[in-house]
């Protein structure tokens, strides 16, 4: 068992770093939007993995016993850190990571664009075997979309029968 001072200090550590985690959610979620369903799932997640490891401080300081004390410094850690280095942690590595992502996107296009010869656009292998796949699935497409027409017409056929 540790000190008080001890317990509290991890307490107020391990409260910013619960809300560096969350800051770092924040920042996916701005570089990479995503529907609802995954960021309800990373949330979950994140709030498993954060209730393990203040049940672990709890546990290996304080024998399992909740101290008011460390929920306050939890609190207190949350809170520092959210005031003085969230807003510009967020903001710049969000920017930053964004124009990393659109700078790497620009370098994918210019690769895989078509090439030229002698003056005369062709398109590229990869071109040609996309427009093939889209030909192929627009077939596969219209044949099962004419099969649930007939089962339906023929299922309408039997309910009236």
């Amino acid at each position: 068992m540790v000190s008080e001072n001890e317990f509290l200090l991890h307490a107020l550590c391990m409260g910013a770093f619960i809300t560096f985690l969350y800051d770092c959610l924040r920042i996916l979620r701005r570089v990479l939007p995503h529907g609802g369903f995954l960021v309800s799932l990373e949330d979950l997640v994140f709030w498993i993995y954060c209730a393990e490891q203040v049940f672990l401080l709890m546990y290996r300081e304080s024998n399992g016993t909740l101290r008011w004390f460390a929920v306050l410094g939890a609190l207190a850690g949350m809170f520092f850190y959210r005031k003085l280095f969230s807003p510009l942690f967020v903001k710049y590595i969000s920017v930053l990571l964004s124009r990393v992502l659109s700078l790497a996107g620009k370098v994918l296009k210019w690769m895989l664009r078509p090439f030229s010869y002698a003056g005369r656009k062709t398109g590229s292998a990869l071109g040609k075997a996309g427009g093939r796949f889209r030909r192929r699935m627009k077939k596969i497409r219209r044949a099962i979309k004419m099969r649930l027409t007939f089962f339906l017409k023929l299922f309408k056929m039997n309910l009236k029968a």
